[in-house]
C-alpha cells in the first residue's frame, strides 16, 4: 500500500471509538434528510423521457433526449434493441460510495443502480472495493490482464500514471460524439472548461469522469469566532477584530490565540501527517505568488527550490505550534473526531465535514449548529489576495482498456456525472462523493445535506482550487514531497535543504519518465489553475 493510503476514508468508517461520530453520521443522516411537501408523482413530466420518480422535486433530475444524460441513456438503449450491449457492466467502486448508486433517496425514490437497469435494461454489477486500495486493484487488474472491470473508480491523482500505462481508454472520441457539456455555464463544472480541464483531462485528452469533489474546505467554530469575550480578548491582544482570516497572517493570529492545549483545544488541525499533509503544503506556497505560484515552469524544472518553497515549508514547519503535539501521526479519523468533541478552532478538510458532524443524527458530535465555512487564507500581492485551496483524493471513473464494450461504459459515465444525475446522487448521505458543479451548489437537496452556509464557500473554494500532480509519475513525485516534508517538520532537515532535495529527485523522475511526455503533462495542466483574485 502507497505510502499516501495509510489513513484512508475506510478508517474514517470503521475505526471504532474516535470515529464513532463520522459513521453516525452516514448511518443515521437520510432520515433528517425530508422532501418537501408537495405532492410526489410517479409520471415523469412532460418532455422528459427519463430520471427518477416517486418523491417532491424529482423533476430537477429528470432529462429529456437533448441532455447528456438522455443522449447517453438513448445511446444505451439503441446498443441493447440491437444486441451490440452486454447483459452488464461491471464498475469498481469505493466501498465508502456504494451507498450512493444503491440506496434509494429521498423517500419515495429509485436507487441510481435501479434507474439504469430499469431504463437501459442493462445490470450494473458493483463491484466495492476497500477505500485507500482503489488505485491498487485497479493496476492488480490492468498488470493481470484479468479484464474484471469495465469501468474503474480510483483517485484523480492517479489519471496519468493510467493513461500512460495503457490501462484506461482516452474518451475523446466519445466526448466529441456524445456532447457531456461538463462546460455548460449554468449546470457544468465551475471555471467552465478549465475546471473540465482540472478533473478529467491528462495532457489535452479526457480520460476520467469526476464522480466526486474532494476539494479541500476550510471550516470553524462560529460559537468560538461569535463569543463576546474572546473576540474583547483578541482585539486587545492583536489590535484588530475577530473574524474569519482572509491572510495567513491572520491566520496564524488566530490559530495562536485558540491555542489551548491544557484545556484541549487547538487553534488548527489541518493535516501535517504523512501521505495527506502535503496537500495543505500546497496552499502556502501556491499562494505566494499572482496569480499562482507553480511547481514547475514551462519546460517542467521544478521552482519549489525557491525563496518561496522555503518560506513555505518554514510556515508549514511553524504550523505546529498551534497543532496537536501529535500532529505529525494524526489522519482523517483522529481529525474529524477531534472537530467533533469541539477540539479545535479550525481546520482544513474534506467539504463533507458539516454534512456529518453538523448533522442531528450524529449524536457524538458536540458541534451542531456550531460550524462555519470559510474561503482559504492567502497572501496579498499586489493589491490582491491570492487565496488557494487544492483538489486532492477526489475519486474518477475511467473505462478500462481491457473493456468488450468501452462505450457502453462511457456511456454510464457520461450519465453518472452529468449534473441531473449526479447532484441527485451527490445529495444522498449514504457515502463520500461530493459535490462540485455549479448545478451541485444551487441543488436544494444538496445544499440540505450539506448546509446552505457550507455550500457556497465550497463553490467559491473549488474556483480557487489548484491541481496537486497527476500526471505520470505523481506517486514518485509527490511521495518525494511528503518524504522531505516530514523531514523538515521532524527537523532532519532545513526548509531549504528539503525542497533541494525534493527539487532534486523531480529533476530524476522527470527523467526516468520521459522529459518531453512531462513537459507536454505540465503545459497541459497549467490550463487548470485557477486565475480568480480577490479584493483587500
Amino acid at each position: 500500500m502507497d505510502r499516501q493510503d495509510r489513513f484512508s476514508r475506510r478508517q474514517l468508517l470503521t475505526t471504532g471509538g474516535k470515529l464513532a461520530v463520522y459513521g453516525a453520521a452516514i448511518s443515521f443522516a437520510p432520515k433528517f434528510i425530508r422532501p418537501g411537501r408537495a405532492q410526489a408523482s410517479d409520471a415523469l413530466a412532460p418532455g422528459m423521457i427519463g430520471g427518477p420518480t416517486g418523491f417532491p422535486g424529482a423533476e430537477r433530475y429528470q432529462y429529456g433526449p437533448d441532455t447528456p444524460e438522455g443522449r447517453a441513456i438513448e445511446a444505451a438503449k439503441a446498443m441493447k434493441a440491437s444486441g451490440k450491449a452486454p447483459a452488464k457492466i461491471v464498475i469498481g467502486l469505493s466501498d465508502g460510495s456504494i451507498g450512493q448508486l444503491t440506496q434509494p433517496f429521498p423517500a419515495g425514490a429509485p436507487s441510481i443502480k435501479d434507474l439504469w437497469e430499469k431504463e437501459t435494461g442493462i445490470t450494473l454489477e458493483i463491484v466495492g472495493l476497500p477505500n485507500g486500495q482503489e488505485f491498487t486493484k485497479t493496476m492488480q487488474d490492468i498488470s493481470t490482464k484479468a479484464g474484471g472491470f469495465d469501468i474503474y473508480s480510483t483517485d484523480w491523482n492517479r489519471l496519468g500514471d493510467l493513461a500512460e500505462s495503457g490501462g484506461i481508454a482516452k474518451l475523446d472520441d466519445y466526448v466529441a460524439q456524445y456532447k457531456p457539456e461538463w462546460d455548460d455555464p449554468v449546470r457544468g463544472y465551475v471555471n467552465g472548461e478549465q475546471g473540465v480541464s482540472l478533473m478529467n483531462k491528462y495532457r489535452g485528452s479526457t480520460y476520467g469522469v469526476s464522480l466526486d469533489g474532494d476539494f479541500q474546505t476550510w471550516v470553524y467554530r462560529t460559537d468560538l469566532f461569535n463569543d463576546p469575550a474572546e473576540q474583547s480578548a483578541f482585539k486587545s491582544k492583536y489590535g484588530y477584530d475577530l473574524a474569519v482570516p482572509r491572510t495567513w497572517k491572520q491566520f496564524n493570529d488566530i490559530a495562536a490565540f485558540f491555542q489551548r492545549p491544557d484545556k484541549g483545544l487547538f487553534g488548527s488541525t489541518d493535516l501535517r501527517n504523512q501521505g495527506w499533509g502535503y496537500t495543505n503544503w500546497y496552499q502556502l506556497y501556491t499562494s505566494l505568488a499572482s496569480p499562482n505560484q507553480f511547481l514547475f515552469d514551462n519546460d517542467a524544472n521544478p521552482l519549489i527550490n525557491s525563496e518561496q518553497g522555503a518560506i513555505a515549508t518554514q510556515a508549514y514547519l511553524d504550523s505546529l505550534s498551534h497543532h496537536s503535539p501529535d500532529a505529525i501521526s494524526w489522519g482523517w479519523p483522529e481529525q474529524y473526531g477531534n472537530f467533533a468533541a469541539g477540539g479545535a478552532a479550525m481546520t482544513c478538510a474534506f467539504s463533507n465535514l458539516p454534512k456529518f458532524l453538523d448533522n442531528p443524527g450524529n449524536t457524538g458530535s458536540t458541534v451542531q449548529g456550531k460550524i462555519g465555512s470559510m474561503l482559504p487564507p492567502g497572501n496579498e500581492i499586489d493589491g490582491k489576495i491570492v487565496s488557494r485551496s487544492v483538489l486532492w483524493f477526489s475519486l474518477t471513473g475511467m473505462v478500462s482498456s481491457q473493456s468488450q464494450n468501452p462505450e457502453l461504459a462511457y456511456l454510464f459515465l457520461q450519465w453518472l456525472g452529468s449534473s441531473r444525475i449526479y447532484s441527485w446522487m451527490t445529495a444522498n448521505p449514504g457515502g463520500y462523493f461530493d459535490p462540485f458543479s455549479l448545478n451541485d451548489f444551487a441543488d436544494p437537496l444538496v445544499r440540505e445535506t450539506y448546509h446552505d452556509y457550507h455550500m457556497d464557500i465550497v463553490r467559491e473554494t473549488v474556483a480557487r482550487s489548484v491541481p496537486t500532480i497527476n500526471y505520470a509519475g505523481a506517486t514518485a513525485f509527490n511521495n518525494a514531497l511528503d518524504e522531505n516534508l516530514m523531514a523538515a517538520l521532524t527537523k532532519a532537515k532545513t526548509p531549504e535543504q528539503a525542497m533541494e532535495d525534493t527539487a532534486a529527485e523531480w529533476v530524476k523522475i522527470t527523467r526516468r519518465t520521459g522529459q518531453d511526455k512531462i513537459v507536454e503533462a505540465v503545459r497541459a495542466n497549467m490550463a487548470a489553475w485557477p486565475t480568480v483574485l480577490d479584493p483587500v
